[in-house]
């Protein structure tokens, strides 16, 4: 009878394609991390917080830092599916919140509260949706996954850093109270994670590998878990290269956006608020998109092999350019009409941006070098995940990534302050070293042996 049931599930596992649930796991993975660490950053700057306090939110990365620690609980009590399913709706809650409280004059204190509460969720669903991933899909999907999960996430991260923002600016511009826009748009988080919170409860498969991982004594096994990730193979060059291969990008990432929106007076661009969420928000999507895919393709028929060098000067790269638009400052703004696209479906919709025609193209050069550079980073993460604790050792690993975007988030605000924007960023395109050179001494298996 056992066997009956078991033949069953797996052929409903089967029917079951990640098309139906990767994709959307990944998007809500997304949304609530850009929100905590990029939409605040517009948020704060709308309501004329500093950059030095903006580099100081970079604090809430702690809960994706240290997620390692609590990463075995998820791992052993539980399915990650249920896990995954209860965050969901915990965050949905959250973001209600925030729209019902950001209109309060109290609203910086009360954000950073709500902000941390979401981290913490949001740290503890991508533990269990990266332990999900790796119980509902066999290896061959997990590397061709990686690039669509990854387009997925970046998409939360436009739709989240760009278009929330673009909502938000443009009801503060219509109200006048800024404060307004961001209440609406926490609002429109909310609705969407609620009913993506429903899509998942019932779409979602139940794969019979996804089960909790305790020892004999019915203890987690802390000692083990950490004992058998810290005894791989070169461990130290390995958590050197999770620490530095993002550094360069958390010291631009953070004030990227006080950057398009300070004055031009203080080295900035003069942007508002809807400015920066249609530049991030519409044309980026399609560079992300073209960028996240073709790095799984190459993932998978290249190998990790060839693939880390070339993937870590992609992700490195576009640093060069957000340095060179700092020290010329490019003020033209460009009217963009793209009305030809609704009118493929019959709409008569007016789709007329107006962008700043250079840090739009730098903004989508980015995009689509971050869409291939991070593919290859998560592919090696998966990679180093090995054996029956895979899920706490791919957490723990990705909580020293978080690390490695923590800690230059904190100083980038130091450093423009002293510095300015420019030298802030060329500082961070020179960290394109430390990115790099621990790529040569990673052990790395040839692509046979990946398969």
């Amino acid at each position: 009878m056992t066997e009956l049931k078991v033949s069953e599930e797996k052929k409903i596992e089967k029917k079951r394609s990640p098309w139906f649930f990767i994709p959307t796991q990944y998007f809500v993975s997304g949304i609530p991390f850009v929100i905590v660490n990029q939409l605040s950053t517009a948020m704060f700057k709308s309501l004329g917080a500093s950059t030095v306090f903006i580099g100081f939110t970079s604090l809430l990365y702690i809960p994706w830092a240290i997620k390692l620690f609590w990463g075995p609980l998820i791992d052993s009590y539980g399915t990650k599916r249920s896990w995954s399913v209860f965050l969901q709706l915990a965050m949905a809650i959250c973001f209600a919140a925030l729209a019902l409280t950001v209109q309060l004059p109290e609203v910086i204190v009360i954000a950073l509260v709500i902000f941390t509460i979401i981290a913490f969720l949001s740290a503890s669903y991508d533990i269990a949706t990266d332990g999900f991933y790796l119980n509902a899909l066999d290896k061959g999907d997990q590397a061709f996954f990686t690039g669509i999960r990854s387009t997925f996430y970046r998409l939360a991260t436009i739709v989240a850093g760009g278009l929330l923002v673009k909502f938000a600016g443009d009801i503060g511009e219509k109200t006048g109270v800024i404060s307004a826009g961001w209440s609406a748009a926490f609002g429109m988080a909310a609705i969407l994670f609620f009913v993506l919170f429903f899509y998942h409860k019932f779409i979602l498969p139940k794969p019979i590998t996804d089960v909790g991982v305790k020892s004999d004594s019915n203890k987690i096994p802390y000692a083990k878990i950490f004992k058998t990730y810290f005894q791989q193979e070169n461990i130290a060059i390995i958590l050197f290269f999770i620490l530095f291969y993002r550094f360069g990008e958390g010291l631009m990432l953070k004030m990227a956006i006080p950057f398009f929106m300070d004055k031009p007076a203080v080295g900035g661009l003069g942007l508002t608020v809807s400015d920066v969420g249609v530049m991030y928000g519409t044309f980026g999507i399609l560079a992300l998109t073209i960028g996240g895919i073709l790095g799984g393709i190459w993932a998978k028929k290249v190998g990790l092999k060839k693939l880390l060098l070339p993937m870590a000067l992609m992700v490195n790269l576009p640093n060069s350019l957000y340095a060179y638009m700092a020290f010329t400052q490019p003020l033209t703004m460009t009217t963009i009409d793209i009305s030809f696209i609704p009118a493929i479906f019959g709409s008569t919709a007016s789709w007329v941006f107006t962008v700043n025609a250079a840090a739009q193209l730098i903004i989508v050069t980015e995009q689509f070098f971050y869409g291939i550079g991070f593919t290859g980073f998560m592919v090696y993460l998966l990679y180093i995940s090995k054996g029956e604790y895979k899920t706490s050792h791919f957490a723990i690993s990705t909580g020293f990534m978080a690390v490695g975007m923590m800690v230059p988030g904190i100083l980038s605000g130091i450093i423009q302050n002293a510095v300015g924007y420019a030298w802030l960023f060329l500082i961070a395109f020179l960290f394109i070293i430390p990115s790099v050179l621990p790529v040569f001494f990673l052990p790395i298996p040839d692509k046979d042996k990946e398969e």
